[in-house]
């Protein structure tokens, strides 16, 4: 998130009035001015309440697995609206980086599930029941 809050910042910094305007960025310059404040495309906030923990690997893992493939969706979202090489390259980082993550939480998984009783395979929460 980092690198995308300073993207937005070198984006917009410098934008007169007029540019604000015409871009219909002024409803968040009227609460934001060019401040950084996380939120989705559609207007809505960041929430830690995005982050999802049941404590049961299986499902963990899986919700880990969607988050990397949304973060990679929007990367190429973004990679389909911009054609400036200075917003480009560091998407295209950020991008290959949710693979990566992708790969090794589906290696995770795959480890949990190796290690679980075929018979028992979703009937139990494998790091509380025993």
């Amino acid at each position: 998130m980092e690198i995308v809050s300073a993207i937005v910042y070198q984006l917009t910094r410098n934008l007169s009035i007029k540019e604000i305007k015409e871009g219909g960025f002024d409803t968040y310059f009227v609460d934001h001015t060019t401040g950084l404040y996380p939120q989705a495309a559609s207007g809505m906030p960041f929430s830690a309440a995005t982050f999802q923990s049941t404590g049961d690997p299986i499902t963990d893992l899986t919700e880990d697995l969607a988050a990397e493939q949304k973060a990679r969706l929007t990367y190429d979202n973004i990679l389909r609206l911009a054609d400036d090489p200075d917003v480009r390259d560091p998407i295209k980082f950020l991008r290959e980086r949710e693979i990566v993550h992708f790969q090794r939480f589906g290696e995770g998984l795959r480890m949990v599930q190796d290690g679980l009783d075929a018979k028992n395979f979703y009937a139990f929460n494998p790091s509380f029941d025993k």
